[in-house]
C-alpha cells in the first residue's frame, strides 16, 4: 500500500495509482481536460497541476509514492490551474462558457472561478453534422486527443486524428471528409469523453455524458446483445434523452457500441403496438384485453381437449427476463401440462449448450471474461466480435495489441482477423477436420499437459487414435486451409502460457454443430488450460442476444427444468414439483422445428410465441410461415406487427428492455438487474404481466407476484441460483452463477476443483469429420453463410425504427471480385440469389473479404428473404440450424425482381 498526505490529509491507496487518484480518495476533485480513468494518462492540459513536496506536477501523471506530501489548496498552486484553465477557455467562443453549457470545461473553469466572458474565440472553424449521432462543433475542440484515445486505445477502430497545427489543431476522422463518411462505428466513446462538448449527440441526449452525474438516470444491462454491458439511461419528461456507458460497468467499464447507446428510437415509433389485436373475418383488429385473453383462454382450453396437453406449444424469448422465462415454462408446465417449451437458443447456441455439458458438465463458458486478459493467446472462433459484440470485440483487440498472439478462425476476412497472427480461413462446414488437425499437431509435437490429462481428463486414448487420421496434409485438403497454416495456429496456442479460446455461431449453426463444440474443446483440456489451473482461459461461447443464456438457465427448453435438470429425471421433477405443488410431465416436449412440424401434420393446435419473429429468423421460413396459416391458435407477443404477428390470431402489445424490470445472464453466466426507465407506450404490458394475465384466465394462479419473487422461487428449484436475489444484485451489481448460496460469491471459474461429470473428469471427443448437409454443385455452385452486421441487431425489428438506417440501409451480398466477374455482376448492383428452397433479393458488395467460392449477408431486413434461402439441415444432437452452410447461385436481378 502506498501512504501519503494530501492537505494534511493521511491517504492509504494500493500501489500503482496516480496523485490524481489520491486526490480523488479525500473527497476533493481536480480538474483534468486532458484525463479519462478509461485511457492511459497524457499530461497535457495542466489543468491538475499540485504541489508534491514542493514541486509543481500534473496530478494525472505523477505516481503516488508513500511519504509525498502533496497540497491542492495552496493559493499558488490553484491560480497556476486557473491560468491553464483560462488559457484554453480563451480561445473558445463565448457559448463555451454560457451558463446553459455544462459541459466538464465550463464546470471546471465555474469551480476555479474563470469567467464566462474568459471565452472570447471567433467561431469559424464550422461543424459536422452529417453523422446521425456524433455532431462536430470545430469551434469547441482543445485538441486534447480525448476522442482520439479513446477511438484507439479503447474501441480499436483507430477512426480519429488532430489535424492543423498549434491553435489550428482540431479533430478529424482519419479518412478525411464528413464523419458520417468515416471508418466510426458510433460506439459514442468520443462523444462521452469530449471535455468541451465539441463531440455531442445530437437531440434531447446533447450534452449528457457518463462524465457527469444526472438526476433521472436509471441503471440496466443491455438488452441487445450477450455481452452484457451495464447503462445508465438518462429519462427527461418521461422518454429517454440518452443511454450511457455505466463507468463502473463490470464487463463494458464505461464503453457501450452503437446499439445499446443509440438505438433506442424504436421506443417512440409510430409503428409500435399499443393495443392487443384480435383476427376477425381474416382481418387483425383492435380489441379490449379482456376480450384477447378470454379468446386466448378458450382457444387453449379447445386445444387441450381435442389433442390433449401436448397439442399446446410456446416459444419463448432470449430477449424477455430470466424471470419471465421462468414463468412462461412454469405456466406450460403446471397449468397446461406440457413441456412443450423452447427458446430461440436452439437457433444459435443449443450445441454450446450440449457440448460444453458433454465435455465439461455445465452449459456454460468455463471462465470469466475479466480473466481474458491474463491470456497471451486468443483464439478466436466462428464470431466477429467487433461487429457482434463490439465491446468484447474491442477488448480482445487491445489485448492482441497489448501483446497477445491471436488467431482467428473465420472464412472472411473482417474484425480482429486483420490483427491476427494467423487466420484460418477454413471452408465453410469442415470444423471438426480443422479443430482436429490442430489438436494432431498439439499431441504430435508434445504440447499437451500430461498430467492433467492424467488426472483430470478421459477419453484420449480414443482421441489419440482418431487423430492418426487428421495430419495437418489432409485436413488442408478437407478445410482449405494450408497445412503450414494449421501448424503455426497449433504451436502458437500450444506454447501459449495462458491460452484462451472464444466462439460465436461459427461453430455452432452446423449440422454437426455440437462436434464443433466438443472437439474445439478439446484443445483447451489438451493444454490444461481449463478448470482453474492457471494454465489458461478456458473456453468461452460469445452468446448473440442479451438473455439467450438466462433463457435457458430458466429452464425454457423442452428437456430440461430450471437449473438444467433433465424433465426425465425423477428427483429433478421431484424439486419442483414439492415448490410448484403441481406434476411436471416426465416426456421431453418439443423442439422449436418440431412445434412446426406438428403444425403442419395437425397434432398443435395453439402455438405462443414470445418476443421472436420466427417468420424472418428461423431457417426455410417459407415453411414457418405454413405452419403458422395450419396451427389453429397463434397467439404472438410482439413491439411491431412483425410477419410472424401478421400471422397470428392474437397480438400482444409488449414492453421492451427499457420498459421491464428482471434480471439477465450474460454470455458468462452473469446476472444483472433489469430496471424500468421508462413506461410501455398506450396499453402494453409487460411479458411477466401478461403470463399473469393469461394464467388468470385459465383459473390458474403462478405464484410470484413480482419479478424478485419469481427469481427466488427459481432459486428454491434448483440450488444453481438458491444463493441469488435482486436485492443481492441491486446491492453487488453481477454475481455468476453456479451461486448456491447467498453468502457466497457465486463461481466465476468453473470446476477448481473437479468437473460436473459422471467421473468428475473433462471429456475429450473423438467425433469423425462428417460433411455439411449442403454441398455446392453445378447449379448452385457458391457458398453462403448468414451472419451480422455492426449497425443492425437480428432482424432488425428495433434498429430499423432509428437513425441506424442511415448508417446501414438496406442488406446486401459480399461477394469476391472473380465470382462477381464471373456471373456479370456489378458492385451496388441489385442481384438475386436463389438456393434449392427460396430466393432473396440483395444488393452486390464487391470485395475481398470472403474467398471465391462464398458468399455472405446478414438477416437484419426481412423483407430481403434471406431466410428463405436456408435449409432445414440441422445439428444432429439439439436441432440447431446449419445456417452456416448453404448452397446458392447469384444472377443480376431483372427489374421486376
Amino acid at each position: 500500500m502506498t501512504r501519503l498526505q494530501i492537505d494534511g490529509a493521511p491517504v492509504e491507496l494500493a500501489a500503482g495509482t496516480s496523485l490524481l487518484d489520491a486526490v480523488r480518495a479525500t473527497g476533493a476533485e481536480l480538474p483534468s481536460l486532458c484525463h479519462d480513468d478509461r485511457l492511459r494518462p497524457a499530461g497535457s492540459c495542466r489543468s491538475c497541476l499540485v504541489r508534491a513536496d514542493g514541486r509543481t506536477v500534473a496530478a494525472c501523471v505523477t505516481p503516488a509514492t508513500s511519504g509525498l506530501t502533496v497540497e491542492t489548496a495552496d493559493e499558488e498552486v490553484r491560480n497556476l490551474r486557473r491560468d491553464a484553465l483560462t488559457l484554453i477557455a480563451s480561445e473558445l467562443p463565448p457559448y463555451a462558457l454560457a451558463d446553459s453549457t455544462h459541459s466538464e470545461l465550463a464546470e471546471a473553469c465555474r469551480a476555479l472561478g474563470v469567467p464566462a466572458d474568459t471565452a472570447v474565440g471567433d467561431p469559424g472553424r464550422g461543424q459536422d453534422e452529417s453523422h446521425p449521432f456524433v455532431h462536430l462543433d470545430r469551434d469547441l475542440c482543445i485538441a486534447c486527443g480525448r476522442c482520439v484515445r479513446m477511438c484507439a486505445d479503447v474501441q480499436g477502430t483507430f477512426a480519429l486524428t488532430l489535424t492543423g497545427r498549434g491553435a489550428d489543431t482540431v479533430v478529424a476522422p482519419g479518412t478525411g471528409g464528413p464523419w458520417a463518411a468515416s471508418d466510426c462505428v458510433s460506439c459514442g466513446g468520443c462523444v462521452d469523453t469530449c471535455p468541451t462538448g465539441a463531440l455531442t449527440q445530437p437531440g434531447p441526449g446533447r450534452g449528457l455524458t457518463s462524465q457527469q452525474s444526472h438526476p433521472d438516470q436509471v441503471r440496466t444491462t443491455c438488452g441487445y446483445c450477450g455481452v452484457g454491458c451495464t447503462l445508465d439511461v438518462v429519462v427527461d419528461e418521461e422518454r429517454v434523452a440518452a443511454v450511457l456507458p455505466a463507468k463502473d460497468g463490470p464487463v463494458n467499464r464505461g464503453h457501450a457500441c452503437v446499439k445499446g447507446r443509440y438505438s433506442y428510437g424504436y421506443l417512440t415509433s409510430a409503428e409500435r403496438l399499443t393495443e392487443p389485436l384480435i383476427r376477425r373475418n381474416g382481418t387483425l383488429e383492435k380489441a379490449s384485453w379482456d376480450a384477447a385473453l378470454a379468446y386466448f383462454a378458450d382457444g387453449l382450453r379447445t386445444a387441450v381437449e381435442i389433442g390433449g396437453p401436448d397439442a399446446v406449444a410456446a416459444v419463448s424469448s432470449a430477449r424477455a427476463t430470466n424471470e419471465e422465462n421462468y414463468l412462461v415454462q412454469k405456466l406450460l408446465r403446471t397449468v397446461i401440462g406440457t413441456n412443450n417449451v423452447d427458446n430461440c437458443s436452439r437457433l444459435c447456441h443449443a450445441p454450446s449448450a450440449a457440448g460444453l455439458t458433454a465435455s465439461f458438465g455445465r452449459a456454460g463458458g468455463t471462465d470469466p471474461f475479466d480473466d481474458v486478459e491474463t491470456a497471451d493467446c486468443l483464439m478466436v472462433v466462428g464470431a466477429n466480435p467487433v461487429e457482434a459484440h463490439p465491446v468484447v470485440g474491442a477488448r480482445l483487440l487491445q489485448q492482441a495489441l497489448g501483446g497477445a498472439s491471436l488467431i482467428v478462425v473465420d472464412p472472411r476476412a473482417v474484425g480482429l482477423a486483420h490483427h491476427a497472427d494467423v487466420h484460418l480461413r477454413p471452408r465453410p462446414g469442415t470444423n471438426v477436420a480443422l479443430f482436429h488437425g490442430i489438436a494432431h499437431v498439439l499431441v504430435d509435437e508434445g504440447m499437451t499437459a500430461p498430467d492433467f490429462l492424467v488426472e483430470r481428463a478421459a477419453g484420449l486414448g480414443e482421441l489419440t487414435e482418431l487423430l492418426a487420421d487428421y495430419p495437418p496434409a489432409r485436413v488442408a485438403e478437407i478445410t482449405g486451409v494450408p497445412a503450414g497454416e494449421i501448424m503455426a495456429a497449433a504451436r502458437l496456442f500450444g506454447r501459449a502460457e495462458r491460452p484462451a479460446v472464444l466462439y460465436g455461431l461459427g461453430v455452432t449453426e452446423h449440422l454437426h454443430g455440437t462436434d464443433g463444440v466438443r472437439t474445439l474443446a478439446n484443445l483447451p483440456i489438451l493444454r490444461g488450460a481449463v478448470g482453474g489451473t492457471g494454465r489458461g482461459y478456458g473456453i468461452s461461447p460469445l452468446r448473440g442476444q442479451n438473455n439467450v443464456q438466462g433463457a435457458s438457465d430458466m429452464g425454457a427448453l423442452p428437456d430440461l427444468l430450471p437449473g438444467y435438470g433433465r424433465v426425465t429425471d425423477p428427483e429433478a421433477r421431484a424439486r419442483a414439483e414439492e415448490v410448484w405443488g403441481r406434476p411436471v410431465p416426465a416426456q421431453a416436449g418439443l423442439r422449436i422445428p418440431e412445434m412446426f412440424t406438428a403444425a403442419r401434420e395437425g397434432r398443435l393446435h395453439a402455438l405462443w410465441i414470445i418476443g421472436e419473429d420466427v417468420c424472418a429468423t428461423d431457417p426455410d421460413s417459407r415453411r414457418v410461415a405454413e405452419a403458422l396459416d395450419a396451427c389453429p391458435l397463434v397467439v404472438v407477443d410482439e413491439l411491431f406487427l412483425s410477419e410472424t404477428a401478421r400471422h397470428a390470431d392474437i397480438v400482444l402489445p409488449v414492453a421492451s428492455w427499457l420498459e421491464k424490470d428482471g434480471t439477465f445472464v450474460n454470455f458468462d453466466r452473469r446476472f444483472q438487474r433489469v430496471r424500468t426507465a421508462v413506461a410501455p407506450p398506450g396499453e402494453a404490458r409487460s411479458d411477466f404481466d401478461v403470463l399473469h394475465a393469461v394464467a388468470e384466465a385459465l383459473g390458474a394462479d403462478l405464484g410470484c407476484p413480482t419479478p424478485a419473487s419469481a427469481l427466488a422461487e427459481c432459486g428454491r428449484v434448483t440450488p444453481l441460483f438458491a444463493g441469488l436475489s435482486h436485492e443481492r444484485l441491486d446491492r453487488e451489481g453481477a454475481v455468476p452463477w453456479p451461486c448456491p448460496s447467498p453468502d457466497g460469491p457465486g463461481e466465476a471459474t468453473l470446476y477448481t476443483r473437479s468437473f460436473n461429470t459422471s467421473d468428475g473428469r473433462a471429456h475429450l471427443s473423438a467425433a469423425p469429420y462428417l460433411p455439411p448437409g449442403e454441398r455446392p454443385d453445378q447449379d448452385y455452385p457458391l457458398l453462403l453463410v448468414t451472419g451480422r452486421r455492426w449497425a443492425h441487431y437480428n432482424s432488425g425489428s428495433m434498429t430499423r425504427r432509428g437513425d441506424n438506417l442511415l448508417l446501414d440501409a438496406h442488406d446486401r451480398l459480399d461477394l469476391h471480385p472473380e465470382d462477381a466477374a464471373r456471373y456479370g455482376l456489378r458492385d451496388g448492383a441489385p442481384v438475386t440469389v436463389e438456393s434449392r428452397h427460396g430466393r432473396a433479393r440483395l444488393i452486390a458488395s464487391v470485395g475481398a473479404e470472403l474467398a471465391p467460392g462464398q458468399v455472405f449477408c446478414s438477416f437484419h431486413f426481412p423483407v430481403s428473404g434471406v431466410n428463405t434461402l436456408t435449409s432445414d439441415h440441422s445439428d444432429t444432437v439439439t436441432s440447431c440450424p446449419e445456417y452456416k452452410v448453404t448452397a446458392v447461385r447469384v444472377v443480376p436481378a431483372k427489374p421486376d425482381g
